[in-house]
């Protein structure tokens, strides 16, 4: 009888230990999440860094967006445009 109860503890403690333990079920399943995040994060960055390289390649040989860059983002003017300045 004594065999049996130690058996059953035994194994109470073993399914404990693989469901909650390291590496166990839980752990699996969590990691599991957290893979699927940071993949759908990396889809995200890849994007990204196609933009971007669109971007450089128009940055090196587009002189029509490197203007427009110039116009809109740093408020440059060439010569001959007439600027309006708005008072608040």
């Amino acid at each position: 009888m004594k065999i049996g109860r130690y058996l059953v503890v035994f194994l109470f403690l073993m399914t404990l230990l693989i469901t909650f333990g390291n590496r166990g079920v839980v752990d699996n399943y969590l990691m599991g999440k957290r893979l699927s995040q940071l993949k759908v994060d990396n889809d995200d960055l890849e994007k990204q860094n196609k933009e971007l390289g669109g971007k450089i390649l128009l940055l090196r040989s587009d002189p029509a967006y490197i203007e427009s860059i110039a116009r809109n983002e740093l408020g440059m003017v060439k010569k001959g445009d007439v600027v309006y300045r708005v008072a608040k």
